[in-house]
């Protein structure tokens, strides 16, 4: 399993919101690729990384900061945030970025993202957030009534690469991850789950691995590494299994 920190994106600085609530911003760097460098250096062996701006705006809004934390950090990138245009996804792929995250985009144009999984196999990860099991789009801004595993499983045959499971009320919010939530949607569907919302702390970590064997193949890590919470050289060692001391 791998652990991924968070870089989430607003008015050029790295920020956290809580419960997806754009009024609860809590700001954690002035500079988003001094605080990937940070990241690497602590072991993160990937980084994911939301245009919180452009989710909002529907286009990409800090394209030039995630162009840097590529270049800068060498690391696997993983993008999400605005992500509505074949031209913004070759623009990201072709900048280095490893997966495009496409969220709202799954529910209001799902022929662009079966033709963006087609012409970019390996490299669509499907974003889906939830509150209380039902979908949330548009930064997490409108609720729905479709459900994560229903949406999910319209776009099995498209074969995504992963997708990541975010559980918004829990988000920013170190109550702990949904564990039997995300294990669900992991045996429901059968595409790989990154589980991102509420991690606390290394208990987590240790509750998340026995979910490998279900297909839940890493945890997005934010608020609880920022805040000092949860160590990220201790979570990367306890993912790979060299031991939980939590």
């Amino acid at each position: 399993m791998i652990v991924i920190p968070a870089i989430d994106l607003k008015d050029g600085r790295c920020v956290r919101l809580a419960q997806g609530d754009f009024g609860r911003t809590t700001v954690y760097a002035d500079d988003p690729v001094v605080m990937a460098s940070v990241w690497k250096q602590r072991g993160a062996e990937r980084l994911h990384v939301v245009d919180l701006d452009g989710s909002l705006a529907g286009a990409p809004r800090h394209e030039g900061v995630i162009r840097k934390i590529v270049a800068e950090t060498g690391l696997p990138v993983q993008v999400g945030g605005g992500i509505r245009t074949m031209k913004t996804v070759e623009t990201y792929l072709q900048s280095g970025v490893r997966w495009v995250i496409l969220g709202t985009a799954a529910l209001s144009d799902p022929g662009f993202v079966r033709e963006v999984c087609r012409a970019f196999p390996g490299q669509v990860i499907l974003g889906i957030d939830a509150v209380g099991g039902r979908v949330a789009v548009r930064g997490w801004t409108e609720k729905t009534e479709e459900t994560a595993a229903a949406l999910a499983l319209r776009f099995v045959d498209d074969r995504p690469a992963a997708l990541v499971y975010t559980d918004i009320a829990r988000d920013g919010m170190e109550t702990g991850v949904n564990v039997e939530a995300t294990g669900e949607l992991a045996k429901a569907v059968g595409i790989p789950v990154i589980a991102s919302g509420g991690v606390s702390g290394i208990r987590d970590i240790e509750k998340l691995i026995p979910l490998e064997k279900q297909g839940v193949i890493g945890v997005i890590a934010g608020k609880a590494l920022y805040t000092g919470a949860l160590s990220l050289a201790e979570a990367v060692a306890c993912a790979k299994g060299v031991g939980c001391d939590g």
